[in-house]
């Protein structure tokens, strides 16, 4: 009965899965010119196809057809009246009309209407500039109004809502385009949001008092055509046409989406997604949205050593100078590097580089893979193995102690799409965790078997957290033996995925960095440890008295605090460079801003220290360190492309046969209280603090379902 009321619901949905499972034209005319478009389009499809303008604001392609603004509403010959071409599929020798008459009266007249309650907010609207609505109206719009009776009877007026600390609302500016509803129930999974009354008596909101909180929420602010639904940290900050625009990655999880940093004045003021139909679509997860501000907390600007148990503000050339004597001075095998969650390729090769030239090769990532001796070379044993963008065509999932909704957004709403348009079926081995689909939680992969056992495109997903237990090298040799079980026909279809959290893990292991900090450390005992960004390790791992601590980043958390060296180092959206996501695709991320005080570069920190060391490191520019990341591996330079995992069949014979079987699995992010502080970074951010306190209020409440 819930699979038919989802179909129910969503059965006018245009999606990417069904553009590739349909293959059928048609012949329509547009504007008297003859188009061959595929017969499941809609006429509005048709006509954007072609690049014809016509406007709408309730239509969005990634949504379910609502047809309720009326603003799309064209001339089809044939037809008595104008139809609304967001609803209307395109039918063979259909003749459209967008520059008639009828056509641009029909469009203007709906317009009016829409503008008639509309408050004349624009010059304090967070909207303003990029208003669909302010774009239609200067190009339809009249200067003045008709309705006089306004003059009497005032403009409709609708309480706002508090739907927590991410987004401020207005609602009398909203014209009931219902896509925020549509976004929360569809893509979010959560029937947060919801209209009553109806005509000019409809308002849009929660039925009772509750905040909307989703790790995607933010993206109602994008979906919203006019200003009913703003930024609240954003507010009143700047104009769009005031701010600067640079392309880049999200660093606060590894599904690498693309984003745009907004800066003014050298400040980084919002982050909005960036469209990638094969990573995130147009979506954007709230921490990458708004824990940018804890970029700005506890942060590091300029150099310092310890003295006397005090750290002191130190030249640069004197750092530097010092870094490379602890370094000279070092034993090999008591050198040590380990890399924290945000680094970029470039600062990974050029510190094992400077390690490997120093006579040591521990250089290690925090994350730890209990069966890292196996087969880590392969990328397929660490990696998600398939394109990001199929995952929605899957039939059946499991899921291996992992939560993705939390652990990775963008991956779980295609998950949730496979769920909601392709019927998939989603299995789950671990404990209950607030997923966003139906799932059937099973006891084992013996049982997995039986379920997935008819799959035609099967999936599992294995959480990070799982491979760092005792029980990884069981749980893998399982879940390889389930795969080839399944995936007998398909051989380009591999089965297994890993679902890692840390942007730079997929590059460190790229670059040859192992996994398995806190073993290295407590086994390796080293006198020398640089730390780039690492600060979780520390909290597990107390360096003794004797062992030296470099520590080169941005925040002056733990790592900072344990540190007989600080060189200041510059976050992601200082630095940019190049990253690997958890399909080891590699992006760039161009730097937006400078670092602040005397921060500097990661990599041209490593660089200046090889330098002071009396060490070759041959590359002192971006080009030429891109070559030496090209001679490392080809994937590095290879951007944008998702390339196919090879030797996946080898991984099962190099995990040792060791049957530990699945036993109790620990799921680190069960509920979006873990979410929001999943991580130092996030944990130092004002807003994602804020986040979860709404939440721990929502869940004291007596409607605490989320």
């Amino acid at each position: 009965m819930l699979r038919f009321l989802n179909k129910l619901l969503n059965f006018k949905a245009i999606n990417k899965t069904q553009t590739r499972l349909h293959g059928s034209e048609t012949n329509v005319f547009i504007n008297g010119k003859s188009i061959i478009v595929p017969s499941y389009y809609t006429v509005i499809q048709a006509l954007r196809g072609e690049g014809v303008t016509i406007p709408s604001f309730c239509y969005h392609e990634r949504l379910s057809i609502a047809g309720n603004c009326r603003m799309c509403l064209v001339q089809i010959e044939g037809m008595w009246k104008p139809q609304i071409a967001c609803a209307l599929p395109v039918a063979k020798g259909m003749k459209i009309r967008t520059n008639s008459d009828v056509t641009l009266k029909a469009q203007e007249s709906v317009l009016e209407f829409i503008l008639a309650d509309h408050p004349l907010d624009c010059p304090i609207c967070d909207q303003g500039g990029e208003c669909d609505l302010q774009d239609l109206s200067m190009r339809f719009g009249n200067d003045r109004t008709r309705f006089t009776d306004i003059h009497f009877q005032g403009k409709r007026a609708s309480e706002s809502k508090n739907l927590g600390p991410f987004i401020r609302t207005e609602m009398t500016r909203c014209i009931h385009c219902t896509r925020c509803i549509r976004f929360a129930s569809q893509v979010c999974g959560m029937d947060v949001l919801g209209s009553t009354g109806r005509g000019g008596e409809m308002l849009v909101g929660t039925y009772i008092d509750k905040f909307f909180l989703s790790e995607l929420s933010g993206n109602i602010i994008d979906l919203c055509p006019v200003g009913a639904l703003t930024n609240k940290p954003y507010m009143f900050k700047a104009r769009p046409w005031e701010l600067k625009i640079t392309d880049s990655i999200d660093c606060t999880d590894a599904t690498g989406t693309n984003i745009v940093l907004n800066h003014r004045f050298n400040k980084l003021l919002r982050i909005l997604p960036r469209e990638n139909d094969e990573i995130n679509e147009e979506w954007l997860s709230d921490k990458g949205r708004w824990a940018f501000d804890a970029l700005e907390v506890q942060r590091l600007v300029t150099p310092m050593t310890r003295y006397e148990d005090k750290l002191c503000p130190i030249e640069w050339h004197s750092a530097l100078d010092r870094a490379a004597k602890i370094l000279r001075c070092s034993c090999p095998p008591k050198l040590m590097a380990i890399a924290g969650p945000h680094c970029n390729a470039e600062t990974l090769v050029a510190t094992k580089d400077l390690i490997n030239i120093l006579g040591s090769d521990h250089v290690y990532v925090e994350r730890g893979l209990s069966y890292s001796d196996t087969g880590i070379d392969i990328r397929a044993a660490y990696s998600l193995n398939v394109n990001m963008k199929d995952v929605e065509i899957a039939d059946k999932i499991l899921l291996i102690g992992t939560n993705p909704r939390f652990e990775a957004p963008i991956l779980n709403a295609r998950i949730r799409k496979a769920y909601t348009h392709n019927e998939c079926d989603i299995y789950a081995i671990g404990p209950n965790c607030q997923y966003n689909y139906h799932v059937e939680y099973i006891k084992d992969l013996t049982a997995a078997a039986k379920c997935m056992q008819d799959a035609k495109r099967p999936l599992i997903f294995v959480g990070i957290d799982q491979l760092q237990s005792a029980n990884a090298v069981g749980i893998m040799n399982e879940a390889y033996k389930l795969a080839s079980s399944l995936n007998k026909k398909q051989k380009d279809w591999i089965v297994v995925n890993v679902v890692t959290r840390e942007a730079s893990f997929a590059a460190a292991l790229e670059a040859g960095w192992k996994p398995g900090a806190l073993d290295a450390l407590r086994s390796g005992s080293p006198h020398v440890v640089i730390s780039l960004g690492a600060d979780e390790i520390f909290y597990k791992w107390k360096p003794p008295k004797e062992c030296t601590v470099i520590y080169i980043g941005f925040q002056g958390d733990k790592g900072a605090e344990v540190a007989s060296l600080i060189l200041p180092g510059s976050a992601y959206t200082e630095s940019g460079g190049t990253f690997l996501n958890m399909e080891c695709r590699s992006q760039y991320a161009y730097p937006a801003i400078t670092p602040p005080g005397k921060a500097r570069f990661d990599w041209k920190i490593i660089r200046a220290i090889a330098e002071y060391a009396k060490i070759c490191l041959f590359y002192s520019d971006t080009d030429s360190i891109c070559l030496r990341m090209s001679q490392i591996s080809p994937n590095f330079v290879y951007l944008g492309n998702y390339q196919e995992k090879l030797f996946s069949d080898n991984i099962r014979k190099l995990i040792k046969k060791d049957n530990y079987g699945v036993k109790t699995l620990n799921i680190q992010m069960k509920n979006l209280k873990d979410y929001y502080c999943s991580d130092i970074l996030t944990s130092n951010s004002p807003i994602m603090i804020k986040a979860q306190k709404a939440v721990d209020k929502l869940e004291s409440s007596a409607y605490a379902i989320i």
